[in-house]
């Protein structure tokens, strides 16, 4: 009998413990159902607004947004106030203009008293008009001379090197379809109705393969650009996934990489897209390796080994901390909560950067010492104590193991006020890609995966540089055929560029 009731008690026990376990698994798969939803649908957004947090403690909501702007009390920077410019901007001056004059009868010039009315002034007002992409044949003549005399010599004027050979295609046509696909979207099937709209008939097979040959042209420029990157001691890292139908190595479903480095001195700064069908560490330790100093990227384990084989920092970004911790406050926005407390203190890190970014490396070292080392402090602080108190596998167990294991790389930028305390600058680099992935979503070829990650890190870099994507491929891709010398590629490339050769 006592044997049995032992037995009862320990099975009790068994099927609690069960219980308990199914009930954990259960809250974990509710929980993370709600963030995919969130993170499929939901605004994307991470703005923090301090006032949502609790609809009934008000001075709670206050006092903690009060604590944050405190910080504005505290830094004294110069700054200045962006003046709104009332009513409508006028149009650009160097547009072409069309004056269409308006004059009344010579009936309407006499007045009611018999006298002739007399022109005081005019009266002007502007409007935008829009004229359809004009396509037009430029037509190659070259002159051919011969001698009469000894009826031997035969001399013809030479034309200049053109991109392609024996192709109907001038820079300005190759650089539209580069600059319509790879900055503005559009997919080449659809440039080719767009074409047709206006009599042309250019099928898709031939757009592609103008968009190799210009792929094999600008290559050269990429050696050029990973020595600008490899040249400073400040670079950036990312990546993303991109689908290759005729992969070699790999399934159609499966999943390929296009990486993005970045980095040079400001005024040499360029983007390197590189496409590779795996996410192994060898890419970044192959592009890196001659380089010594700091790099921005997120904790994806391949660049923990750069740091173990090469003489490179990284610097971690503490928006990929908050973009974990906000998923966690967006399942219960109106939730005081451990989350929330995170993403106030981040809110105090991101102000600071804000009101330092106009002063010099020197004085945005000594602010950050001085202001954001004890946030830092009472972050860190504040994870470790809550460490133990939430589930590990939940999304805020997870977001504050993925911090702690960060953390010496989150301190790294206050070492040095030329870092950043984010990796943002390489996402917005890396968000064209992805927008176009989404409208022309994917690439038949590794040469025409190749061929996108060349014409996407000159166009960036171009952009980083306030120049203009189209004038510069036009001029580039007429100009680069002819050079011979590593003078002419480097006076090429985007941050070199004579700007008075675009007008």
């Amino acid at each position: 009998m006592q044997n049995t009731t032992n037995y009862n008690e320990k099975s009790k026990k068994e099927l609690i413990q069960i219980l308990s376990a199914k009930e954990k698994q259960i809250t974990f798969l509710e929980e993370y159902i709600s963030a995919q939803n969130l993170r499929q649908f939901a605004n994307k957004s991470e703005k923090f607004n301090l006032n949502q947090l609790s609809f009934f403690d008000e001075a709670a909501a206050v006092k903690d947004e009060e604590k944050i702007l405190g910080a504005e009390e505290d830094i004294q920077v110069v700054s200045f106030t962006r003046k709104k410019s009332p009513g409508r901007k006028s149009l650009p001056k160097d547009l072409p203009r069309e004056q269409r004059i308006y004059d009344l009868t010579n009936a309407e010039k006499i007045c009611h008293c018999g006298c002739e009315l007399t022109h005081i002034t005019d009266e002007k007002s502007e409007q935008l008009e829009y004229v359809p992409a004009k396509i037009f044949v430029i037509e190659h003549i070259k002159k051919k001379y011969a001698c009469k005399q000894c009826e031997e010599t035969i001399k013809t004027a030479k034309m200049p090197t053109q991109p392609i050979p024996r192709s109907i295609a001038a820079s300005g046509l190759l650089s539209h379809v580069l600059v319509s696909k790879f900055e503005d979207y559009v997919p080449l099937y659809r440039q080719e109705k767009i074409l047709k709209r206006i009599d042309v008939d250019l099928p898709r097979a031939t757009l592609c393969l103008w968009v190799l040959k210009c792929a094999a042209l600008l290559k050269p420029l990429m050696k050029l650009i990973q020595h600008a990157i490899l040249n400073y001691d400040i670079a950036y890292a990312d990546e993303t996934t991109c689908q290759v139908l005729k992969e070699p190595t790999k399934g159609i479903q499966s999943k390929k990489y296009m990486w993005l480095f970045a980095g040079g001195a400001p005024n040499q700064f360029a983007y390197y897209y590189q496409y590779h069908p795996s996410r192994s560490h060898d890419i970044a330790l192959n592009f890196f390796e001659d380089f010594k100093g700091y790099l921005h990227c997120d904790g994806f384990s391949a660049y923990d080994v750069l740091a173990e084989k090469r003489s490179i920092t990284l610097v971690g970004c503490l928006y990929h901390v908050r973009r974990k911790f906000m998923e966690v406050v967006k399942l219960a926005p109106n939730k005081e909560g451990i989350a929330s407390h995170v993403v106030k203190l981040i809110a105090k890190l991101s102000f600071i950067e804000s009101e330092i970014k106009l002063l010099s490396d020197a004085d945005k070292k000594n602010i950050r010492q001085e202001k954001a080392k004890p946030i830092l402090d009472e972050l860190h602080d504040f994870l470790l104590v809550n460490e133990h108190a939430v589930p590990p596998k939940s999304l805020l167990g997870t977001a504050i193991s993925y911090t702690l294991n960060q953390w010496k790389k989150m301190l790294v930028y206050l070492e040095d006020g030329r870092l950043e305390n984010n990796n943002n600058r390489s996402e917005r680099a890396i968000k064209p890609f992805v927008m176009g992935r989404k409208a022309w979503l994917f690439a038949n070829s590794v040469e025409g995966a190749e061929a996108g990650a060349i014409i996407y890190s000159l166009i960036e870099t171009c952009k980083y540089h306030y120049v203009q994507p189209y004038a510069w491929l036009k001029y580039v891709l007429q100009a680069i055929p002819a050079c011979q010398t590593l003078e002419e590629f480097e006076a090429l490339l985007p941050f070199n560029i004579d700007r008075n050769l675009l007008a």
